[in-house]
């Protein structure tokens, strides 16, 4: 796997550098294959190639950029098995969550391919009859572009279809856990005639290719998916260099469930999202917060639903839950729930790393209750399969625990009374919410939170704004 894939720069993929980096399978802890360790040189030649195609790309007809971007969407489509297979090779998620992301990609595409037809400017009224104003958006340049591992195709997607469609040029960099289903993605741009040099995709190490491609001047607009503390560091090195970002930088979402709520449909529903990609999911369920006269029902539900929910190898048939990414984030999670075991908190099921398995990452589906407020996983993200549940009785009390951290991504709420839902929707601190929905994710809507969560949006009409710039003209007419 990736003997013939690495670096894609400027239309050529090479894999020719002395250092690599192993890719390991989290199911059996065995190697898929290697990848390139970038050098300054690689990473020079990605900038340059960038460079020079911007030129060209931001002079290309709206018309003609839609095409090619429609064309991608349709060889994603096309190329859905194979991608869907990499996919859960690389990350362990269930097959069907990989076919499901990987047509997600797709509808990115498929979506900005009509976006970049639709980059509207502004006339404004001038004060007198011999002056004309207008704002015009022109792409603001060459992006670095670096995401996560967890959803290692849909990410990279936004990014890029984002940019291209704007009329930038970009150099993706994937997290070194699942770059062939990034190549996947790039292969699809170079053979839908995408101009080369407008898609360059480096691999390696993150801290030397952020930094080094940050402080490039070349570089005019950084876009991260990531953790706060690396979503930080970034915002630190494009302050240098007054350079545009945009960030999403996870989420502890709270789940506000009230009494007059649907308490199955709530616990089910709750259930099978938060152990979705083994919780590895930005906008993942992470904190359950339930209103007293249905907190007993609403554990024994959500319990028996985790308890039907099939631990195993991402590749057969009936998964639910597949393997943990990475050791750490299994190791992250472990000490979670001892944390809040140890100070009080009940557990439901789970709780430990299965002993169905000699080797992968794998971690039971964890549910816990009457976690106390000192408990770490009330503030840290988990990002595992472990859910926390805790009791409150007064709609402001559930406000106070759902925004009493940094993080601000999204959040959910499961009630049957409209006004519950508006007054949620407006109280809770998050830039999306889902009313007994927790689907929230979709090409057309704006992705993104406030807070530590980061800035700026990806999806929908507003994502192409963060790579654009407004340019106002005023006109004298003699």
């Amino acid at each position: 796997m990736y003997s013939k894939l690495g670096n894609f720069i400027d239309g050529q993929w090479s894999n020719n550098t002395k250092e690599k980096i192993d890719v390991i399978n989290p199911f059996n802890e065995e190697v898929l294959g290697q990848i390139p360790v970038s050098t300054k040189e690689d990473l020079d030649q990605a900038l340059e190639s960038a460079k020079k195609s911007f030129q060209v790309w931001k002079k290309t007809s709206p018309w003609e950029r839609s095409k090619i971007i429609k064309k991608i969407a349709d060889l994603i489509r096309e190329r859905a098995d194979d991608i869907a297979k990499t996919m859960t090779l690389e990350t362990g998620k269930p097959l069907v969550e990989a076919k499901g992301e990987t047509m997600g990609s797709a509808e990115q595409f498929d979506w900005y391919s009509e976006e970049t037809k639709r980059i509207y400017g502004q006339i404004i009224e001038p004060r007198t009859q011999d002056v004309r104003m207008q704002v015009r958006y022109e792409p603001v340049g060459v992006v670095a572009a670096f995401a996560a591992w967890n959803f290692p195709i849909l990410l990279p997607s936004r990014k890029v279809a984002a940019a291209i469609a704007a009329g930038c040029s970009v150099i993706i960099k994937p997290a070194s856990e699942t770059p062939g289903t990034c190549m996947h993605m790039i292969q699809a741009c170079k053979d839908a005639g995408l101009p080369d040099g407008v898609v360059n995709f480096v691999t390696g190490k993150s801290s030397f290719i952020s930094k080094y491609l940050i402080e490039s001047p070349i570089i005019k607009k950084v876009s991260l998916t990531g953790s706060v503390d690396v979503g930080k560091e970034i915002l630190h090195m494009a302050a240098d260099g007054i350079k545009k970002v945009s960030m999403e930088l996870g989420g502890h979402a709270p789940v506000l469930v009230l009494n007059d709520a649907d308490v199955t449909t709530a616990a089910v529903t709750s259930s099978n999202t938060k152990f979705r990609n083994a919780g590895q999911v930005c906008i993942s369920p992470t904190r359950f917060i339930v209103q007293d006269k249905v907190y007993n029902e609403y554990c024994e539900k959500f319990v028996e639903n985790t308890k039907k929910l099939k631990l195993g190898n991402g590749l057969e048939e009936g998964t639910n839950v597949g393997p943990m990414a990475n050791i750490r984030g299994l190791e992250h999670v472990d000490s979670l729930v001892q944390d809040a075991v140890g100070k009080g908190a009940k557990l439901l099921t789970g709780g430990k790393r299965s002993k169905d398995f000699n080797k992968g990452y794998f971690y039971e589906p964890t549910v816990i209750n009457d976690v106390p407020s000192t408990a770490d996983i009330m503030t840290v993200e988990p990002f595992g399969p472990v859910a926390p549940i805790v009791k409150f009785s007064e709609l402001e009390e559930a406000f106070e625990i759902a925004n009493s951290v940094n993080f601000g991504l999204a959040g959910y709420v499961f009630t049957s009374s409209l006004k519950n839902a508006h007054l949620a929707s407006e109280n809770l601190e998050v830039g999306m919410v889902g009313v007994n929905d927790m689907m929230l994710a979709a090409a057309e809507m704006p992705f993104g939170g406030v807070k530590e969560s980061g800035f700026g949006r990806e999806g929908g009409s507003l994502g192409i704004l963060d790579y654009l710039v407004p340019k106002y003209t005023k006109f004298k007419i003699y």
